[in-house]
Formats: C-alpha cells, sequence, structure tokens
C-alpha cells in the first residue's frame, strides 16, 4: 500500500477514533476500531485489556526492538467547547474533535507507519507497535502494564504532538505531600507554635529552594507548592498544616533522589512522594533517530508535559505532529496537512535509522 493510501486510511481511522467516546479505563470500543485496521491488514495483533499490539512480520530476537506508541484514551472535554467534541469534522483543513491532537494524530501516523513496515525483510530493528490506554490518567492498565507483556524494548517513539520536532528529554513528575506540625489551642489563648504561622517559613523555603544539577535539555528541576490546607473552624488553632507540591523533574535526577533530598532537607514535619514512578525520559543527541531526525531538518527540545515516555527505562524520543498547546483546549484539532507530513517524515525517519 502506497503512502498515499496509508494517509487516506489513517485520516478515515482518526475520524472514527473520534467519534468513538474513550474517555481513560473506557477505550473498549476505541481498542475494537485499532483491532479493525490491522484485521483488514492482514496483521496479527494481541490486546491485552484495552491495549492493542504488534509486532512486525520478520521479527528477530537476536535484533534490538524499537518501539512505536501513542495512546487511544482521552480527556474529559472542557466545558469551554463550542462544537461537540465527539463529532469529527472537518473545516479549513482542520479535524476537529476531541482526541484529534492529542494524540490521535500522533496514533494513527504511528499504526499507518508500522504497516508501512510491517512485512518488510531485514530491518536492523524490529518493530513494536503499542496503542495503549489509559495514558491521560496514569492508569495502571496503560502501557506500563505492558511492558512485562512485550518483548524487551532498546529504543521507543512516543507519538505526542510536537509539531514532528524531536523531543529528546521530558520532565518526570513526582507530587509530595507534606505536612507542617504546631500546637493545637483555642484561638483565644497565647500560641507560639502556631501550625499555620509555622508554615511561612516552610513555604519561603520552598521557593527560594534550588535542585543543584541542571539539564542541558530541560534546564532545573521545578518545584512548586500547589496546595495548602489547615483548620476545621475558626476558633481552634490546628495541630498541622498540609500542603501539596508539585516537583517537575528533569534528567539529572531520578525521583528517587529527587525524594531523598527533600526528606532529608525539607523543614517539613514529613514530606511524602504519592509515587515515584513517573520518571523523566531522555535519548541521547548521538542516537541513530536524533541524528537522522536533525539531518532531515527536524529542531531538537526539551518537553515539559508528561507522556507514557515516563513510564520507559529506555531511551525514547517524543514525536508527533500536531501542537501540544492544543492539547486538552476547548474545540480541539488537528491540521490534516500535519498528519500527512507526519507519516512522511515517520517514514522517512525509519528508513533512514532500520532499513
Amino acid at each position: 500500500m502506497n503512502i498515499e493510501k496509508l494517509t487516506e486510511n489513517a485520516i478515515s481511522l482518526l475520524k472514527n477514533l473520534i467519534v468513538t467516546q474513550s474517555f481513560s479505563t473506557e477505550e473498549e470500543n476505541t481498542a475494537k476500531l485499532i483491532e479493525g485496521w490491522f484485521t483488514e491488514n492482514k496483521i496479527p495483533f494481541k490486546r491485552t485489556k484495552n491495549n492493542i499490539w504488534a509486532t512486525n512480520k520478520h521479527f528477530d530476537e537476536s535484533k534490538p526492538t524499537m518501539l512505536l506508541n501513542s495512546h487511544h484514551d482521552t480527556v474529559y472535554p472542557n466545558t469551554a467547547y463550542t462544537n461537540d467534541p465527539l463529532k469529527a469534522s472537518v473545516e479549513d483543513g482542520k479535524l476537529y474533535g476531541l482526541g484529534s491532537n492529542d494524540a490521535g494524530g500522533c496514533l494513527v501516523s504511528l499504526i499507518a507507519t508500522f504497516t508501512n513496515f510491517y512485512a518488510q525483510e531485514n530491518l536492523k530493528y524490529n518493530l513494536v507497535i503499542v496503542a495503549s490506554a489509559e495514558e491521560e490518567n496514569s492508569g495502571p492498565d496503560g502501557l506500563n502494564s505492558m511492558l512485562s507483556i512485550i518483548p524487551h524494548i532498546d529504543v521507543a517513539i512516543v507519538g505526542e504532538p510536537t509539531l514532528m520536532n524531536l523531543a529528546v528529554a521530558e520532565k518526570g513528575l513526582v507530587v509530595f505531600d507534606a505536612v507542617v506540625e504546631g500546637t493545637p489551642s483555642h484561638a483565644a489563648h497565647p500560641n507560639n507554635n502556631n501550625s499555620i504561622y509555622n508554615t511561612i517559613e516552610v513555604l519561603q523555603w520552598f521557593k527560594e529552594f534550588k535542585f543543584e544539577k541542571p539539564s542541558v535539555a530541560l534546564g532545573d528541576v521545578k518545584m512548586t507548592v500547589t496546595q495548602i490546607s489547615a483548620g476545621s473552624q475558626h476558633n481552634v488553632v490546628p495541630a498541622h498544616t498540609n500542603l501539596v507540591v508539585d516537583v517537575r523533574v528533569n534528567d539529572s535526577y531520578s525521583n528517587q533522589e529527587i525524594a531523598n533530598i527533600l526528606q532529608e532537607q525539607s523543614p517539613c514535619t514529613t514530606i511524602t512522594p504519592r509515587s515515584l514512578r513517573l520518571n523523566s525520559s531522555s535519548i541521547s543527541t548521538d542516537h541513530a533517530l536524533v541524528k537522522a531526525g536533525i539531518a532531515m531538518g527536524r529542531e531538537t527540545y526539551g518537553s515539559p508535559t508528561l507522556s507514557d515516555q515516563s513510564v520507559l527505562t529506555c531511551q525514547s524520543l517524543k514525536l508527533g505532529p500536531g501542537d501540544s498547546t492544543r492539547s486538552h483546549s476547548a474545540n480541539e484539532f488537528i491540521y490534516l496537512a500535519e498528519i500527512e507530513e507526519g507519516i512522511k517524515i515517520y517514514v522517512e525517519l525509519l528508513n533512514r535509522v532500520i532499513v
């Protein structure tokens, strides 16, 4: 099948995905649509919960393996939509609809790319494609659950909207619950150990603290206090004040290292990470994928947004059609030309690296 026909079919698949509700954990019917693509193209596939995956025809265990991955779940549409989020409509070259940009355009482009290479012999890499679920909610039954099921992965291309530029690194995320303690009392009595007042110095510490190791691609670790809560009634000084701290981790640290630093140095009574599994990601600028992309005129950058890269331990590249600034926005759309270009760039990139 030629690239033009693959592109036409990929856009048709995307339209069908848009009109099929697929909120995180509710992807059963979009999974069926993706199964339909592989069936029509005579590509054997497997389904694990709502994740659909396949390997290239001439898979060879002696070769390294490249993962192609994007997700088919969506967030809930926000209240600012003025059109039907579950209607695929085309206007002025834009395909509107929930999940069109994040990350339906990437997904169908990668599926088309995989299909293009599926039957080719003598590839330098095996290919594994995973159309994954539960990316938007970082759920337990998404790509993370597939890593013990699919073959070992040596490198990955994760499809997220990057304007087809090369996101060579991505920040990780750790959310901490912190507690600042004090002495509870009646508000009418003297109290020099008010947990709310004690929080003033703690907040100043978080505001001023700098992690020592920057990153070329991602800059500094960014730490932000995002929530604060204390007290239950006006005349009671609370025993403790609760903080939530959002930390965006660069590729100079593991999440465990960040947790160790904050637990050793922060002035909180306790500070506890909710999860350490959403790590930063990166790929060497000397990797063949990056070198090929640069040779094709694509720019490199570090991405502040989280994706399924965070559950991978291998080197990974985030790359896809569409624009990240449109993700989760009202009246989400992707240009049809972006999908056309995306498939061509994916195919050329892999032709340079795996053929």
